[in-house]
């Protein structure tokens, strides 16, 4: 029997572990941070209100670690269960609103341990993980505004929002369903008197980042519709929502086999004038059915880590669903699973890191890095400033090397380059040695172009 008194204990040990675990584990069978990492940590040495790819804050988020701890992998693994943890704080905290019960707001947040969302894939901090407590606190004080009607809620709210946009684009789906919430209880006759606060909060936080997109002709938005494919053909309105139902589904059996063991009987009424469960439906159900809706009208394929987020309040709704099926005094089978699970997921990852040599992980950036440096002091005075090149090659020689030059992934002409800071220019070799106007080189195989002062 889990004794009240014994929640908070318990969520704080489940936290703990689980924020040491994941920042251990790849800390250890990693041989350098994942592609998305130093994606964010490339960004984040030439910061910029957005990049090609997305918005900027993930690049704002490791700038910050970079400048408190330097080069420390661990550091960075830290930081994304730091966004996972945060997030689930923010999921306990509103289930426990909803049920005024911390017993069943618990199992809503130890549920998340069956979504590899929240445990396998979040060693990679990026625009997906860096959602994850926007997502929950978006939708923890869209529930207070509801509820309460304060002034302060609707300022969260609105700050919350924009950093998730901020975060990624497709934050945008949960704004759809959260607006849907809004539009349903003022149906009902419900009075907000601060609901004109929280929009123009969050246009003033995307502000920046706005008029970033205007100057450069919106192109992470861009290159955002190019991730999906395109516009499909005929067959594509088809087969794309069906493929990304199939993979939903089948990420999904670890929840769902903790969930059998939770709830006695599958039997429940909905009852769709039960203004919780349909907050529940419009926060979590209705951004997952805009995303198939996207894929059905536009063909497009949808890509299976942009659902990171989605699923954070899945524990939740399951739980209101059949929360008279489930006894909380009689666990042992659902605690029996969930140990089970929670233990194996990082060591499965450690056991994959370290069998598999081919991974992005398994780069020598440190040695690269090292080398390049080397040869750099043989040949100049001054000190790497610029790093041209692809935010993988370019991206782990600004994070390795102890100058923390700023990257770029192309200058207009490498020719009228200020020398007062160094430039190295990496890429193909073949292409890289016919331009380079400096001393050229391959370095594991990247092609390495110096450009200093004697």
């Amino acid at each position: 029997m889990i004794k009240i008194k014994n929640i908070s204990n318990i969520l704080i040990s489940f936290l703990f572990l689980h924020l040491f675990l994941w920042t251990l584990i790849p800390s250890i069978s990693n041989e350098n941070l994942p592609l998305d990492t130093i994606e964010a940590l490339a960004w984040g040495s030439n910061l910029d209100w957005g990049f090609n790819k997305h918005p900027p804050f993930s690049a704002f988020a490791v700038e910050i670690f970079y400048q408190i701890f330097g080069s420390n992998d661990w550091a960075y693994y830290f930081l994304s269960q730091l966004f996972v943890v945060i997030g689930f704080i923010a999921v306990y905290k509103f289930s426990d609103e909803i049920f005024n019960n911390k017993k069943l707001a618990l199992l809503s947040v130890l549920l998340l341990e069956g979504i590899y969302f929240y445990n396998f894939t979040t060693p990679e901090f990026n625009v997906n993980v860096a959602q994850i407590p926007f997502w929950a606190l978006t939708v923890y004080y869209t529930w207070r505004c509801i509820k309460y009607d304060k002034a302060i809620d609707y300022v969260f709210l609105g700050l919350f929002a924009g950093l998730g946009i901020l975060s990624k684009y497709l934050f945008i789906y949960l704004i759809i369903g959260i607006k849907l919430v809004f539009f349903y209880f003022l149906k009902k006759g419900i009075k907000f008197s601060h609901y004109f606060i929280a929009g123009p909060i969050t246009l003033l936080i995307l502000l920046p980042h706005l008029i970033w997109l205007t100057e450069n002709n919106y192109i992470s938005i861009f290159y955002g519709l190019q991730r999906t494919g395109g516009i499909g053909g005929f067959q594509d309105h088809l087969t794309y929502p069906l493929i990304f139902l199939a993979k939903q589904i089948g990420l999904l059996i670890p929840f769902l086999l903790m969930s059998f063991f939770l709830i006695k009987k599958i039997k429940t009424k909905i009852n769709l004038k039960d203004e919780k469960l349909v907050f529940l439906i419009l926060t979590t159900v209705a951004p997952i059915f805009f995303m198939l809706l996207t894929s059905i009208i536009m063909g497009v394929k949808i890509r299976t880590m942009w659902m990171t987020p989605f699923y954070l309040f899945a524990g939740t709704l399951i739980i209101y669903i059949f929360k008279s099926q489930i006894n909380v005094n009689k666990l042992k089978s659902f605690a029996s699973v969930f140990v089970i699970l929670f233990l194996f997921s990082p060591f499965a990852y450690a056991y994959i890191s370290i069998s598999q040599t081919d991974k992005r992980t398994d780069f020598q950036g440190k040695e690269v890095a090292r080398l390049v440096q080397s040869r750099w002091d043989k040949n100049f005075s001054n000190e790497i400033a610029i790093i041209v090149g692809d935010e993988w090659s370019g991206g782990n020689l600004s994070y390795h090397l102890d100058s923390r030059p700023k990257w770029f992934n192309n200058l207009d002409n490498i020719k009228n380059i200020d020398l007062e800071g160094g430039v190295i220019y990496t890429g193909n070799p073949k292409v890289l040695k016919k331009i380079c106007p400096g001393v050229y080189g391959t370095i594991k195989p990247i092609g390495i172009c110096m450009i200093g002062i004697k």
